[in-house]
């Protein structure tokens, strides 16, 4: 599957078939008053293994392989900072025999609004797991029950 070009300013909560709600702390702002950029990454990361563990019934630790980060990055398009809450949409981009690309959108909404919906995208990014067997830490095949949730997800994206 290739990845399409797509004008990444311009996704909305709808380019996204997954979406999950992160709430912002007040440790994550930096000093320039906006979330710190590595927050960015730390949710990221935590939308990701938090959907492969609900819906492979696999704990992060438990997977029948690991997941390693080969790259990672990030747009930054808008400031987001504490009190906001965050809907970070995960889509897969790119699903290959030993890894998996995926995008993911970061919109934030005001307390007391209801959704992020007709928000536009504050960061955009790109995160590559290349799976590996736990002991010899060589690329293998995705594992079939996390296969098969990246398919059905990469369908749709």
């Amino acid at each position: 599957m290739t990845e399409p070009t797509v004008d990444e300013r311009q996704l909305t909560v709808e380019d996204f078939p997954i979406l999950r709600s992160v709430g912002t702390r007040w440790s994550d702002n930096d000093v320039f008053g906006h979330l710190n950029n590595a927050v960015h990454y730390q949710v990221f990361d935590t939308v990701i293994n938090g959907w492969l563990s609900e819906v492979t019934g696999f704990p992060p630790t438990d997977m029948p392989a690991l997941g390693v980060v080969a790259e990672s990055g990030c747009k930054y398009f808008h400031e987001v900072r504490f009190p906001q809450t965050l809907v970070v949409g995960l889509a897969v981009a790119r699903l290959g025999r030993s890894s998996v690309t995926y995008r993911l959108g970061l919109f934030a909404h005001e307390p007391g609004e209801s959704s992020a919906a007709g928000k536009a995208v504050a960061a955009v990014g790109r995160w590559t797991h290349v799976y590996v067997d736990k002991s010899t830490r060589r690329p293998i095949d995705i594992p079939e029950p996390i296969r098969n949730q990246l398919s059905a997800v990469a369908q749709r994206s």
